[in-house]
């Protein structure tokens, strides 16, 4: 299993562009056309929808990357406290409520 998300194959900038200069032609078309303006105007609403979509995708992989980021944390504390514990460490789980602590899941205790 991937700990990163895949680079996406789609520009999402690209993509709000074409979208823009779609409705612009539409525009032109429902000038050169008036009884076809209803119909364009709701495929020019559509297309006016874009942009918005492209942000929100682009603001939901900022915040799944960095979801990914606090997991391999966490991961690679448990993996340090597993050690740690087999080392004879006297705090084997500094490690893990360390982290814990710095992604801001307080653990409780009064020594952390």
């Amino acid at each position: 299993m991937e700990d990163t998300p895949d680079a996406s194959t789609i520009n999402l900038l690209e993509v709000s562009t074409r979208a823009d200069h779609a409705r612009h032609i539409i525009t032109g078309f429902a000038v050169a056309a008036p009884g076809l303006a209803d119909p364009l105007r709701q495929v020019s609403d559509a297309l006016s929808d874009i942009p918005a979509l492209a942000a929100e995708i682009t603001g939901l992989l900022a915040r799944l990357t960095a979801c990914l980021i606090d997991r391999a944390r966490l991961a690679a504390a448990g993996r340090m406290s597993i050690a740690a514990y087999g080392n004879g460490e006297p705090d084997p789980l500094a490690h893990l409520r360390n982290e814990l602590q710095a992604q801001g899941f307080g653990t409780g205790r009064d020594d952390t």
